[in-house]
């Protein structure tokens, strides 16, 4: 049973940080590249960023470039986003997502989703 579980949201000031983490389990984790969506109120679940299988490849959405950064930890079995920088339009439920084939943007790419965890960024 493939399991994604997301921690490390919470509420953070306008140009605050936050750290998210993914842990995963059931899953052989170095085969998979791995991925962050974020879902605002109203709004679709959007791109945030991916990571190739062993960490040589990573993408961003504009609208995070130069803020966040994803890592990857093969031997831990675990994602991480680094976000720097926040804004008040990355008030989100972010989500990690395992995919093996497909594009990394796109979230028909991902058959194994986590619950994903609140981010809310105050101004």
């Amino acid at each position: 049973q493939v399991q994604l579980v997301e921690s490390g949201g919470g509420l953070v000031q306008a140009g605050g940080s936050l750290r998210l983490s993914c842990a995963t389990s059931g899953l052989t984790f170095s085969s998979y590249g791995m991925g962050w969506f974020r879902q605002a109120p109203g709004k679709e679940r959007e791109f945030v960023a991916a990571v190739n299988w062993n960490g040589d490849n990573t993408y961003y959405s504009d609208s995070v470039k130069g803020r966040f950064t994803i890592s990857r930890d093969n031997a831990k079995n675990m994602v991480n986003l680094q976000m720097n920088s926040l804004k008040p339009e990355d008030t989100a439920v972010y989500y990690c997502a395992a995919m093996r084939f497909g594009s990394y943007s796109q979230r028909l790419s991902y058959p194994y989703w986590g619950q994903g965890t609140q981010v809310t960024v105050s101004s």
